[in-house]
């Protein structure tokens, strides 16, 4: 079982998406979170337990992940996926977008 983790700043469009795309996977557990204290599911180190992967959506959401979170990413390896905060919850050029960008990551 892989266990991957989508943070954004919200929690309402980007990573809730990812975690509804990559939980339908075989093998594969997916958990999603915010950053920002106001988002719907706010990161907290809970979030981290057991986490093979974690997958951000911007640059500015890994620096705030490694300046606050450091000291629970243990193993897990952090990669950004570069997708801006311009789609809606489940709309299907996000969904491809995930899947190209993550999918390469998964065994």
């Amino acid at each position: 079982m892989q266990r991957l983790l989508f943070i954004c700043s919200a929690n309402r469009l980007r990573s809730p998406t990812a975690e509804q795309v990559f939980s339908e996977y075989p093998n594969v557990e997916a958990r999603s979170a915010g950053l920002n204290n106001d988002a719907v599911d706010p990161l907290s180190p809970e979030h981290f337990e057991d986490i093979d992967l974690v997958f951000v959506m911007e640059k500015a959401h890994r620096s705030k992940l490694s300046r606050t979170y450091k000291a629970y990413l243990k193993s897990a390896r952090v990669i950004c996926l570069n997708i801006p905060d311009d789609f809606e919850y489940m709309q299907p050029e996000l969904i491809t977008r995930l899947k190209a960008r993550v999918t390469p990551h998964l065994r």
